[in-house]
């Protein structure tokens, strides 16, 4: 695939099956990855693959934070350890935030997110389905704990990725002129 079409159409894929993507695929998603814009060549991330036996670990993880934000039904909780289960593999994406005189942290969150989306654009690139989630336990310091991430670090994304269970949608063509301006 081209890496314009790539660009273009890539959309959100949410229904996964197995097969996960194979060692080769993963290589050029992580490779995709560190190819993000990064000031100061800091390389403010790094990644955490979920799968098998340890999606049922990390939704028990999920579950234990809905807990301790005072949502102790059985149907938030279930719904908590169901999470990721939702595909075969799953990337968190977590920025490592340093202090640095020339590159602030809101900088190397961004370049966090380049690579998530780097590693959507690779998805899509050779056919394996994909979504970005996160919501409120992506923000959880239980979770981050869980996860044994370091105080200077943070989830950015949980990238969901497998068998697309159907075609992908079409993307949606909008109007650039609904966004584009010029000023002065």
């Amino acid at each position: 695939m081209e890496a314009l079409d790539a660009l273009l159409n890539r959309v959100s894929v949410p229904r996964l099956m197995d097969p996960a993507p194979n060692a080769a695929q993963r290589e050029a998603l992580f490779r995709a990855a560190l190819r993000a814009p990064d000031h100061g060549q800091l390389r403010p991330w790094r990644f955490l693959t979920v799968e098998g036996e340890a999606r049922f670990k990390l939704g028990q993880l999920l579950a234990d934070a809905v807990k301790l934000n005072g949502d102790a039904s059985d149907a938030a909780l279930d719904k908590a350890r169901a999470m990721p289960l939702r595909a075969p593999l799953l990337v968190v994406v977590v920025a490592r935030l340093q202090d640095h005189f020339k590159v602030p942290q809101s900088e190397q969150r961004l370049a966090a997110g380049c690579a998530a989306h780097g590693i959507l654009l690779a998805a899509h690139a050779q056919g394996i389905g994909a979504v970005w989630r996160t919501g409120e336990l992506s923000y959880s310091k239980h979770v981050a704990k869980g996860l044994g991430l370091a105080d200077n670090e943070e989830i950015i994304a949980f990238l969901y990725l497998g068998t697309p269970q159907h075609e992908p949608r079409t993307a949606p063509v909008l109007a650039t002129a609904d966004f584009v301006s010029a000023w002065g």
